[in-house]
């Protein structure tokens, strides 16, 4: 059987995918090493729920109409932006512009960049605001004199708050080799799809 316990790697093509109940496709799914030929876009929908079913996280790539189920049920789906129809591109959660698969990747960093960008501005100007609103508290609370006018908290917050803040979101990432560096900006966000040059 295609879904044999002992071997490292299996095949399974799509005749005998539309035999297997998902129990069967569960135990396809242990392996580290497995090649789906030939399916229909049903079976490709089948394959994509049993990896969710595994607690697995998902990306399909697809750039035809027959892609498209898989693609909307996967938790993230890849359009090609080139060679993909519009009804795959509008499955999918991200489009290729360029159709490589080396951009996936370098989307995938870009992006923890940017996430990881986001929460240091916002520890940093939550952290420097704080101290500026606690004297506020204290006058209300117990009417202790403001330290602090408002022109003067406003001339702190745009005077010396504010480029230590825009530099930690543009800050980048390097590799190892110190050769490439990857800005935030190169990542093009829309409201419905992201798109990777």
């Amino acid at each position: 059987q295609a879904y044999h316990k002992k071997a490292k790697a299996q095949v399974v093509n799509g005749e005998q995918l539309s035999s297997m109940s998902d129990d069967d496709i569960d135990a396809v799914l242990v392996h580290d090493q497995i090649v789906f030929a030939r399916t229909s876009p049903q079976q490709k929908l089948q394959i994509v729920k049993g990896c969710q079913r595994n607690g697995k996280i998902v990306a399909v790539t697809g750039d035809g109409v027959n892609d498209s189920p898989a693609l909307k049920a996967a938790n993230i789906g890849v359009a090609m932006g080139i060679a993909g129809s519009d009804v795959s591109k509008e499955a999918a959660d991200m489009i290729l512009l360029n159709d490589d698969f080396a951009s996936i990747v370098v989307g995938v960093k870009e992006g923890r960049i940017v996430f990881d960008n986001l929460k240091k501005s916002i520890a940093y100007t939550l952290t420097s605001n704080i101290p500026e609103i606690s004297p506020f508290l204290l006058f209300i609370i117990l009417s202790v004199p403001l330290p602090l006018s408002t022109i003067m908290i406003l001339a702190i917050d745009l005077g010396t708050d504010m480029y230590p803040a825009i530099s930690m979101a543009l800050w980048y990432w390097q590799t190892a080799d110190s050769s490439h560096r990857v800005l935030w900006g190169c990542v093009l966000i829309g409201t419905k799809k992201t798109s990777f040059l």
